[in-house]
C-alpha cells in the first residue's frame, strides 16, 4: 500500500494498533525543558517510577530564565528560579542530559534537538512544547505534548495516540523578493485561516520547499501548530544529511547505512492524501499580522479588512475586538505605521541565517531612537557563529540589544516583556492578548522586515530601507 512519509514514519514505530483505541508508539527522543519538563520528572519520582532510557532523553533550561548577559538561576518570573533548580535537580537525579544554562551548546530545545543531532530523519521526537513541529524539517515527527503524555513516555519510551489525517501543502514557483518562509506561514494562514490544518499531519512540498534553505523549513515546520495541525513534515533531502554529518548525536559511525534508510523517507509516488492544498509562490509577499491571531496577516503593503465587507456576525466581532485591542481601524494600511519595540528571536526566527538576513538591512544604519531593539539568538551555537562572522557587532552598532538564549520575550510568563499598549514588531509565533506581556500590541514578521522597521520607526518593508 502506498504511504505518505508521515504514515511510514508512524507505522515503523507502531507497537500496538488500537483499532478502537489509540495506537501505541515507540519514542526515539524526549526533550524537556525547566517549565513542564520539571513537573513531568517530578510526577515521576512521586510515584517511584524511573526513566525508562535516560540516554534518549535530553533538557535545556529556555521557558523561565532570563537573555540578560550575565544571568543565572534568578529570573524575573515569580518562582522562576524554583523551576530552574528543580530541573537540574532532576536532571541528574534521573541521569539524563542536561543543557545548563552556561553549557556552551544551551539554547531554545526545538533549535538544539536540531543542532545536535538529537532529532534525526525518521525519528518521533517528543517534547511538552507545542512548537516541536519544527523537528518535521529533517524528516522526524515532531510531537508537542502535554506533561502527563510526557510523564508516561519517560516512563515506558512509547506514547498512545490517534494518527491523524493527511494533508499536502504544495508550494510552487519562486517567491518573491524578500520573501522567506515566515511571509509563506503568515500568507497560508491569511487564505486558510489559523483552524485550516486542524487534525491534519502536513507534508509541505513543492519545488519551493525543494529550493527553500534548511532553516526557512525550520520555520515553516514550526509554524504548522499555528495552523492548527498535528505536525508539519518535509521530506528529508541533501541539504538535511550535510546539515546532520558530524553532529554530536548523529549515527557518525553508521552513516553509509542509516542515509541509504534516510533517502527512503519520502511519499510514495502513490500516497494518498486527504486533502491537497496547492499554492502559487509568486503571489506571496512580505507579510505582517494586524490583529490576535496569525490569520490577521496582510502583505506589508495591503490594508486591514473593511468591517463593512464582513456578513459573517461572529468574524465580524472578532475583527472587531481585535481592532480595539491593537488601537487599529478598519480598512487601514500598517505602512508607516509607529512602533515601540523590535524583537528579533524566538524558535521560529532567530536562526543564523534569520540574524544574516536582518544583519544585511541592519548594517550601516541606526534604530530609530524612539525603538527599543532587543535580539535574542535562539541558541548558544547560533550566538557564536554570529559573534565569529561579526553579526553581533551590526546589531549592536545599529542599536540592538545583543541578548542571551531564551523564550522569555516571546512567551510572557510573569517575567521580561514589552510595556502595555506598545506596539512591537516581532519575529515570533504567536500575537495573541498578552503574548509579549499584558495589553502588549504584537505584530508577526520576518527578521528582515522587523529589523527594516526597528530602523524606520515604523512598519515598514526592507525593499523600502534597502533603496535608500
Amino acid at each position: 500500500m502506498s504511504l505518505t512519509l508521515f504514515e511510514k514514519i508512524w507505522q515503523s514505530h507502531l507497537i500496538l494498533s488500537g483499532k478502537s483505541q489509540p495506537d501505541l508508539l515507540y519514542v526515539d527522543r524526549i526533550f524537556l525543558h525547566e517549565r513542564t519538563g520539571s513537573f513531568a520528572l517530578k510526577s515521576l519520582k512521586d510515584r517511584g517510577l524511573r526513566v525508562k532510557n535516560p540516554k534518549h532523553v535530553f533538557a535545556t533550561m529556555d521557558h523561565i530564565v532570563d537573555t540578560f548577559p550575565g544571568r543565572g538561576d534568578e529570573t524575573l518570573m515569580p518562582g522562576g528560579k524554583k523551576f530552574i533548580q528543580t530541573m537540574r535537580e532532576l536532571a541528574n537525579e534521573f541521569g539524563i542530559t542536561l543543557f545548563d544554562i552556561n553549557d556552551p551548546r544551551h539554547g531554545i530545545s526545538h533549535l538544539i534537538s536540531a543542532e545536535q543531532g538529537i532529532a534525526l530523519p525518521g525519528n518521533i521526537v517528543i517534547c511538552p512544547d507545542s512548537h516541536t513541529c519544527t523537528l518535521g524539517a529533517l524528516g522526524a515527527i515532531g510531537w508537542g505534548v502535554g506533561s502527563s503524555d510526557c510523564e508516561h513516555a519517560l516512563a515506558t519510551s512509547s506514547l498512545a495516540g490517534n494518527k491523524p489525517k493527511q494533508m499536502q501543502i504544495i508550494f510552487s514557483g519562486e517567491l518573491n523578493e524578500g520573501v522567506n518562509a515566515k511571509d509563506m506561514m503568515l500568507h497560508l494562514m491569511e487564505k486558510y485561516s489559523v483552524s485550516g490544518g486542524a487534525g491534519y499531519a502536513i507534508e509541505f512540498s513543492g519545488d519551493t520547499i525543494d529550493n527553500l534553505p534548511l532553516e526557512n523549513r525550520f520555520t515553516l515546520c514550526n509554524m504548522a501548530v499555528e495552523f492548527s495541525a498535528f505536525t508539519g513534515i518535509i521530506a528529508p533531502d541533501q541539504k538535511v544529511f550535510d546539515y546532520l554529518k558530524d553532529r554530536p548525536y548523529s549515527p557518525n559511525k553508521t552513516w553509509t547505512e542509516t542515509i541509504d534508510y534516510w533517502k527512503s523517507l519520502h511519499s510514495d509516488e502513490n500516497a494518498i492524501f486527504d486533502k491537497v492544498i496547492e499554492i502559487d509562490a509568486s503571489q506571496i509577499y512580505p507579510s505582517v499580522s494586524w490583529g490576535l491571531s496569525p490569520e490577521q496577516s496582510i502583505p506589508i503593503d495591503g490594508s486591514i479588512p473593511n468591517l463593512h465587507e464582513i456578513s459573517n456576525p461572529d468574524k465580524k466581532e472578532e475583527l472587531e475586538s481585535s481592532l480595539k485591542y491593537m488601537g487599529l481601524k478598519s480598512g487601514q494600511s500598517l505602512m508607516h505605521l509607529p512602533i515601540d519595540a523590535a524583537f528579533i528571536g524566538s524558535c521560529t526566527n532567530a536562526r543564523l541565517d534569520d540574524l544574516r538576513s536582518a544583519a544585511k538591512i541592519l548594517k550601516g544604519n541606526k534604530v530609530s531612537g524612539d525603538v527599543l531593539a532587543i535580539c535574542t539568538p535562539a541558541s548558544a551555537t547560533v550566538k557564536r557563529n554570529a559573534e565569529k562572522e561579526g553579526i553581533d557587532q551590526i546589531f549592536k552598532d545599529a542599536g540592538f540589544e545583543w541578548r542571551e538564549p531564551g523564550c522569555s520575550l516571546c512567551f510572557y510568563a510573569g517575567g521580561e516583556g514589552f510595556l502595555p499598549e506598545q506596539r512591537v514588531i516581532t519575529s515570533t509565533n504567536r500575537n495573541f492578548r498578552g503574548r509579549q506581556g499584558p495589553g502588549v500590541r504584537s505584530h508577526l514578521a520576518s527578521p528582515a522586515t522587523v529589523a527594516a522597521s526597528a530602523i524606520a520607526g515604523k512598519i515598514t518593508s526592507s525593499k523600502e530601507v534597502m533603496k535608500k
